[in-house]
């Protein structure tokens, strides 16, 4: 059977504008992106009576955890990504896939971290952390 996997090729970040009707830009030279992995709190339902002597537990809250960018270095992609770091305000996000459906992973969130390393004889390379609030949803 042929695989029906994706490349990175083409994968986008995108940011939103805020506007009524929304647009998104990319964000230049992204080089890896990671979604930090979604959580559920589970809460300790367990008495004396449970069955057979088993924990039980109860679904929480979801945390759709955080989104990991690393960059080259643009002066560009830095002031767009410290001016959302500097704001109270959230900003929608997308990620969108090179894929044959075009799956898109909109959120928004909150730039929670932002570095910038230098080393010698590479480029200067950038990483930036995004708190994901509320849900992730995926379109195409």
């Amino acid at each position: 059977m042929a695989s029906t996997a994706t490349a990175t090729v083409g994968v986008t970040f995108k940011r939103g504008n805020g506007a009524s009707s929304e647009t998104f830009t990319a964000l230049g030279e992204v080089t890896a992106l990671s979604f930090g992995g979604s959580t559920r709190d589970m809460i300790d339902g367990t008495n004396l009576a449970s069955s057979g002597g088993y924990r039980e537990y109860i679904a929480s809250f979801r945390d759709a955890g955080e989104l990991t960018l690393d960059l080259n270095y643009t002066h560009d992609a830095h002031e767009t990504m410290l001016a959302d770091y500097e704001s109270a305000d959230s900003v929608n996000y997308q990620v969108v896939c090179a894929d044959t459906s075009v799956s898109t992973f909109s959120f928004t969130g909150y730039v929670s971290n932002l570095g910038v390393t230098a080393n010698v004889g590479e480029q200067i390379k950038a990483t930036c952390t995004i708190k994901i609030t509320g849900a992730i949803t995926l379109s195409s």
